[in-house]
């Protein structure tokens, strides 16, 4: 009994021992630990992995509103970015965008801001569409990935950034060409080289490049057409025309043979250049080389991939280069009208921007103190050409007619402000603002018919349609309508 009750004593002893050291319960955590932040973070991170986002949510920012000065506050914003992220959907990948801004605002500095400037840019590029659909998010999210490779040049993120950057162009490109082509069909052909130009311009990795550039050189060779079909236009301004854009088309058609001469159309280009009598140029060792890098990058989609494809909103970059710089400031935009502005230009021998076609040249500057120019005042030149906008179209006669008019050109008979009158001069004829109803002697017959013919037309009117209500008799006075 003695032994036993010495156990027994031992025993409590150690069970009182063992509950005054055990560690206090966390009620914050539910989990004994001595920093409640990082508690916080693990349970946000554990929440994650189950895709119990708004959950997750909730215990950042909590985190983030208790602790401010807590070592997980940037790891924790981050985090809540990276939630709406990860749940996907319109609405949650734009606050996303706005997360991740707001992170690269707080914290600009740290190496995980190129990680948030990425995540906009796949945003953007998870969004975007067909080249011939709505091309808005491949517009932002070329913009997103310049501003990653240009703000942060040293990060290890850049070379994934360049890789979809070609992607991304590769689909503007493909837009870009398939407009100019549907202008070309329409022979729209000022349009279609505006398109045209400024797609071989701006993405030179497009893997429809060469085709563009032939197709650029055909539309000028059709406008020849059009110039040399048009009956309307002299031989002088047709010669000017047909020599530029004959000039141009060459242009085109040897950058496709120095620059891209591993591809398909470097064979119909040269045959292009020798049907016109213009000089076949050689490609050099390095652009062959270039040019076969790029073909050899390039990936080819199979056949289950396109047909899925068409149930699909993405595009298909499978064709982008995977080499090379992509572009990374765009040029200015070919107009049409810029077009149709530099062909006439050409056509009057290179005048001025400002010289206006079928009149005469005057100076685009004036000089400082220099008196204004008067009306009545001579020039030693006139306009010797037609229009050369409209000798393409067939819209203008280029030749001078006898009876038409020509500015700055003296003409007796021409009534000229700011000079004395002649004494020859025969006197104006008699003018009046009032119509002369009395047929007194002297007033033109002519106004006095004019006048008499208004007035009946006014009496008839007034008698269709007066103001003036009628008295009401009877019962018809109980009707206020």
């Amino acid at each position: 009994m003695r032994r036993g009750l010495i156990l027994g004593l031992v025993l409590g002893l150690a069970v009182l021992v063992g509950c005054t050291n055990k560690k206090s319960t966390n009620p914050l955590a539910n989990v004994g630990s001595k920093q409640p932040d990082k508690v916080l973070f693990d349970r946000s991170m554990d929440a994650m992995k189950h895709n119990h986002f708004d959950v997750a949510r909730m215990t950042l920012q909590t985190l983030i509103n208790t602790y401010p000065d807590s070592e997980f506050i940037a790891r924790a914003k981050l985090a809540v970015a990276d939630s709406w992220y990860a749940e996907g959907g319109t609405t949650a990948l734009q606050q996303a965008e706005i997360e991740y801004k707001d992170f690269k605002t707080f914290f600009p500095n740290m190496p995980e801001a190129a990680e948030a400037q990425l995540k906009v840019a796949d945003i953007h590029y998870q969004q975007m569409e067909k080249p011939d659909r709505d091309f808005t998010h491949a517009v932002k999210a070329e913009e997103e990935y310049r501003a990653l490779i240009q703000e942060y040049p040293d990060s290890k993120l850049v070379p994934k950034a360049k890789q979809r950057l070609r992607e991304v162009q590769e689909v503007l490109a493909q837009r870009e060409f398939e407009i100019g082509q549907f202008y070309y069909l329409r022979m729209a052909y000022p349009a279609a080289i505006a398109r045209l130009k400024t797609l071989v311009d701006r993405y030179p990795l497009y893997s429809g490049a060469d085709q563009a550039l032939y197709l650029l050189g055909r539309t000028y060779e059709a406008e020849i057409e059009l110039v040399r079909k048009n009956p309307r236009s002299d031989e002088v301004t047709k010669s000017k025309m047909i020599a530029e854009l004959t000039k141009e088309a060459a242009e085109q058609y040897s950058r496709i043979i120095t620059r891209y001469p591993a591809m398909d159309r470097a064979v119909d280009a040269k045959e292009r250049l020798e049907a016109m009598h213009q000089p076949v140029p050689r490609p050099t060792k390095k652009a062959l080389e270039q040019n076969k890098r790029e073909e050899a990058s390039r990936q080819e989609a199979g056949l289950m991939a396109k047909s899925l494809g068409t149930f699909e909103k993405g595009p298909d970059v499978s064709k982008a280069a995977h080499v090379g710089d992509p572009t990374m400031v765009d040029q200015d935009p070919a107009t049409a009208t810029g077009v149709v502005q530099d062909l006439a230009r050409a056509a009057m021998g290179g005048g001025g921007a400002n010289t206006k076609l079928g009149a005469t040249v005057v100076p685009t500057t004036i000089e400082p103190n220099q008196p204004a120019p008067r009306s009545d005042t001579t020039t030693g030149e006139t306009a010797a050409q037609a229009p050369a906008e409209t000798a393409a179209t067939g819209t203008s006669s280029a030749g001078t007619a006898a009876n038409e008019l020509k500015p700055n050109v003296v003409d007796a008979n021409e009534l000229k402000p700011n000079v004395d009158a002649d004494a020859n001069a025969l006197p104006a004829p008699p003018q009046s603002n009032q119509l002369n109803t009395t047929g007194a002697a002297g007033s033109p017959s002519g106004n006095q018919s004019q006048a008499t013919s208004s007035s009946n037309s006014k009496e008839e009117m007034a008698d269709i349609s007066s103001s003036k209500k009628k008295k009401k008799k009877g019962l018809g006075r109980l009707n206020p309508f």
